[in-house]
């Protein structure tokens, strides 16, 4: 990228969106994208304006310069071009690929009206939108603009309507993989790309801005380096990271349907786990309270299973007699959004990021037939994890975002095919 180091003249060096050679209407990566292009071709700049407030923008920074605070960062970097000092600034769609000496912070267009035009030293001219693309546009750095800025925001922008919806780049937009094990390792996370707004379906990726990701990775995973996401992958990834015994409870009802057929007699279901649980303590003395206690916890599994399962075929998560086979989707759902958070923190080089989303792809493929068995037994890890049988946001975010996967036109799961 060539923005690191001394910055004059890196603004020629950023990356190049040319329009359409035949002069036909360009095709944005997202409808965002699309909406400021189309704002640009009628002139309407207060139009243009008002996308950028409800929507926020990302920028450059070192890595040792930033913080999660916008009001926080050092050394702001503004290129000159053309004898101004412009500030680059870019939405989501828009985003270059991630580079080893610089990242992509997240910023309220607010925000920008405190740090700009004097910030670390550096003064900027301009405020320039997704420059060297058709959706181009050049704001001035001025008291007035300003003040409309802070203005716009404090009537459009809401961080809650970033989270809970389906971004999809466009089908050929640079980062964009073809269909393959890639993509479909890609469409495993869908539901955290979903709950967080996050743009699905890149290699480029940089979710809410890096102080964010790397603040989200240490508070939720303990993850504060490469060796934490190392070991936290490869535990999600061999569906290692969830308790043994939420897949043991439904390999044993699944093993009674081999035997009896379905459905399965849910006493005998707690009868089978209970002996299973005594046996792999065969040398523990009869009656021995921890083993005990272990055949409590277990067996209690079923009647939460069961609870869940009817509560998921009366929303429509699961069809009518339908049961979740197997809670290794958690894991792997999980898998495959930690390897993009950790490309994003810069824990993970691209090629591993791409290792980690295909092996996720290979056990989901392994596991499952369809994205709909997918997501119940993804849904179902959430809430035994979460929920502990409240049926709220932990399970009533999910069945939104099952919905949405299921039907949205640009959803993961109506463009990549469970199985080839």
């Amino acid at each position: 990228m060539g923005v690191g180091g001394e910055l004059d003249g890196a603004y020629d060096l950023l990356p190049e969106v040319p329009p359409p050679a035949d002069g036909s209407p360009w095709a944005a990566p997202t409808p965002v994208e699309q909406r400021l292009y189309d704002l640009v071709r009628s002139g309407d700049t207060d139009g243009y304006r008002r996308v950028l407030a409800a929507e926020g923008l990302y920028h450059f920074m070192r890595p040792a310069d930033t913080h999660a605070s916008p009001r926080r960062r050092r050394r702001i970097m503004v290129p000159r071009h053309e004898g101004r000092r412009v500030y680059p600034v870019y939405t989501q769609g828009m985003l270059p690929p991630p580079e080893s000496d610089t990242v992509m912070e997240f910023i309220p267009l607010h925000h920008l009206s405190l740090i700009l035009p004097v910030f670390g030293g550096r003064r900027a001219d301009a405020l320039v939108v997704n420059p060297k693309t058709p959706c181009e546009m050049v704001l001035p750095v001025t008291l007035d603009e300003r003040g409309a800025w802070k203005r716009l925001h404090r009537e459009l922008f809401d961080n809650r309507r970033l989270a809970n919806r389906i971004v999809t780049l466009r089908d050929g937009t640079p980062g964009t993989p073809g269909q393959g094990a890639l993509l479909h390792g890609m469409a495993c996370g869908a539901h955290l790309c979903y709950v967080n707004g996050d743009t699905w379906n890149t290699v480029d990726y940089h979710g809410g801005g890096y102080s964010a990701g790397r603040r989200s990775l240490r508070n939720w995973w303990g993850v504060g380096g490469r060796a934490d996401w190392l070991r936290v992958q490869r535990s999600l990834l061999d569906t290692e990271a969830s308790p043994w015994f939420w897949d043991f409870v439904l390999s044993a009802r699944t093993a009674l349907e081999r035997k009896n057929g379905a459905p399965v007699d849910p006493v005998a279901w707690r009868d089978r786990v209970a002996d299973a649980v005594r046996a792999r303590a065969s040398g523990a003395v009869p009656g021995d309270p921890r083993v005990e206690r272990a055949v409590a916890t277990v067996t209690g599994l079923v009647g939460k299973v069961l609870r869940y399962e009817a509560r998921f075929r009366a929303d429509g998560l699961l069809p009518p007699g339908g049961v979740v086979r197997t809670i290794a989707a958690w894991d792997l759902g999980r898998a495959s959004a930690m390897a993009r958070w950790a490309r994003g923190a810069r824990y993970a080089h691209e090629l591993e990021m791409i290792s980690a989303l295909e092996a996720a792809s290979a056990a989901a493929r392994n596991r499952y037939r369809t994205w709909s068995g997918f997501s119940a037994g993804y849904v179902l890890g959430r809430c035994l994890h979460f929920d502990e049988e409240r049926f709220g946001p932990w399970y009533t975010e999910m069945l939104a975002a099952h919905r949405a996967l299921t039907t949205g036109d640009d959803s993961p799961w109506r463009i990549v095919t469970f199985l080839d």
